[in-house]
């Protein structure tokens, strides 16, 4: 079954096929010939989520999957949460956004924070969300060359190192995308899906 996972970064499409498993074909969106923005002005992940996923439904017709992330810290007020990918503005990268970030922290003790995934389904028309959350810490300073993001500074609560200091399939055990995948999953292999 071919289901398209509304994004074109590649890191997410390689984490998600390795979670799904081989029942289902994901396909992105430079597959289904979808090349605009699909834009994200809603103020909260799960709105941002359900948008891009009823934004190509409605357009191309497909079942399709659609996750928004954000981190989000305690002491930030869930900064930089909905923000997340663009936290230094457009044509920012992660750098950029993790600088920002830890500027914002200082020397404050409180580093809590939680990464959250909310995923998207719209099959035959319905729609389902499925969420992730994993809480942890921001480190002080970057720790790690593995992941994409944040994952530099985010340590995970019980572990020692951080998600770039993890391998993919330790992280991919574990990340706030991998709950929220392993519901999505579950729910298609349940036999609920016709």
């Amino acid at each position: 079954m071919d289901l398209c996972f509304a994004t074109n970064n590649r890191n997410k499409l390689e984490e998600v096929s390795r979670l799904i498993g081989s029942e289902f074909r994901i396909i992105s969106l430079k597959e289904i010939g979808c090349s605009e923005e699909i834009p994200e002005i809603f103020p909260t992940i799960s709105e941002n989520s359900y948008a891009k996923a009823y934004y190509i439904f409605r357009k191309f017709h497909r079942d399709v999957f659609a996750d928004d992330t954000g981190l989000e810290v305690e002491v930030l007020g869930g900064e930089p949460g909905v923000h997340s990918a663009r936290y230094t503005g457009p044509g920012k990268d992660s750098n950029d956004n993790i600088r920002l970030l830890l500027n914002k922290l200082g020397d404050n003790s409180n580093r809590s924070a939680r990464f959250k995934t909310v995923i998207t389904l719209i099959l035959n028309g319905k729609s389902y969300q499925f969420e992730g959350i994993i809480n942890g810490n921001i480190t002080k300073k970057k720790k790690g060359e593995n992941g994409f993001g944040y994952d530099p500074v985010f340590l995970p609560e019980g572990y020692e190192v951080t998600f770039a200091e993890m391998t993919s399939e330790e992280k991919n055990r574990i990340s706030h995308r991998a709950i929220a995948i392993n519901k999505l999953a579950l729910f298609l292999n349940s036999g609920k899906v016709s």
